[in-house]
């Protein structure tokens, strides 16, 4: 079965951090750009980063740069989100996704359109 699956959500107080992982199964990751997505309930979704396929370049957006970092092991297929510093107004739901091309992020070849169930990410004291 062809799927992404995004893991490692969860209630983390202001300041502290997490990991997402978004593993690949059915279809190599390597080549492909990807991208992470977020979500609140009754807003845009918003997308926040892209690892490219072709040089590992990244790009962020401004509400998680210097905080955020992306990175792919096409070993393990799997992309991480390292998430530090994490604030009140990161809380949504976390999704990755194959991107095409997303700014500096391209994937090498033609690739489908894909997209994880989603990880809750919640920071609260």
């Amino acid at each position: 079965q062809v799927q992404l699956v995004e893991s490692g959500g969860g209630l983390v107080q202001p300041g502290g951090s997490l990991r997402l992982s978004c593993a690949a199964s059915g279809f190599t990751l390597a080549g492909y750009a990807i991208g992470w997505f977020r979500q609140v309930p009754g807003k845009e979704r918003e997308g926040i980063s892209c690892i490219s396929g072709s040089d590992g370049s990244t790009y962020y957006a401004w509400s998680v740069q210097g905080r955020f970092t992306l990175s792919r092991d096409n070993a393990k297929n799997t992309v991480y989100l390292q998430m530090n510093s994490l604030k009140p107004e990161d809380t949504a739901v976390y999704y990755c996704a194959t991107v095409q091309n997303w700014g500096i992020c391209r994937s090498v070849d033609l690739v489908p359109d894909y997209w994880g169930q989603g990880t809750q990410v919640t920071v609260s004291s």
